[in-house]
């Protein structure tokens, strides 16, 4: 332990008398790319702020609380890894939950589904065709609560959902506007949100969370005089 300790010393030593890498990006004279970045930023902060709180939110809280059967999430694509993202916060905060990949239903995976399932969709357009594919199966399955995230006032999901959470019109950052950027921060800061109060209505504790978290650095605090 002494040996490596000495060598961790020398090491730091080392690179704190480095000197910083020159930048390349000095030939980016058309660009100023500190300036880009905040407005990238602003932009998805705008979006974000943009969100009308319905209360079709409340209905998504209480319909994940209140469901007999199993919670799962689909979305294909920067969807889908939200959706994966909220299935895993959900499972730690006290609500456990699975991500269904929507190409991979199509073979298969659709027989998760249950009738006393919610399914929590997400899909910018509200078009993509394995999620509208996956849902309308899942209701001739029997699937009894669908829960739709948002924008396009003419999306396909709307129609096939329940409950709506709009995400508004949220116009992408990058000039072409094809990047999924300010849509997935906001399906993200939803997904958060409801997952929170979830967690604050079912009164679930740091112990509970060490539970379920015990690893890493958010393990040990869960656990610090928690024991």
């Amino acid at each position: 332990m002494l040996i490596r300790s000495k060598y961790r010393l020398r090491f730091r030593a080392r690179a704190s008398n480095r000197e910083p890498p020159a930048s390349d990006c000095k030939r980016h004279k058309k660009m100023n790319i500190q300036k880009r970045i905040s407005e990238i930023l602003a932009a998805e902060a705008t979006a974000i702020s943009a969100v009308r709180v319905t209360p079709e939110f409340e209905r998504a809280v209480c319909a994940l609380r209140d469901s007999a059967g199993k919670v799962l999430t689909t979305g294909m694509g920067k969807a889908g890894h939200i959706a994966r993202k909220f299935a895993s916060t959900l499972c730690s905060t006290g609500t456990p939950a699975s991500y269904v990949h929507p190409g991979e239903a199509a073979h298969g995976d659709l027989g998760l589904v249950a009738p006393e399932d919610c399914v929590v969709a997400f899909s910018t357009s509200g078009k993509t065709r394995e999620v509208l594919e996956m849902l309308e199966l899942g209701r001739h399955i029997g699937l009894k609560t669908i829960i739709g995230v948002t924008s396009h006032p003419d999306s396909g999901l709307r129609d096939l959902s329940d409950i709506v959470l709009d995400m508004g019109i949220v116009p992408e950052p990058y000039p072409h506007g094809l990047t999924p950027s300010a849509s997935t921060a906001v399906m993200l800061a939803i997904s958060d949100a409801i997952a929170l109060v979830l967690m604050e209505l079912k009164g679930f504790s740091r112990h509970d969370y060490g539970l379920r978290h015990h690893g890493g650095y958010l393990g040990r605090r869960a656990r610090s005089d928690n024991e």
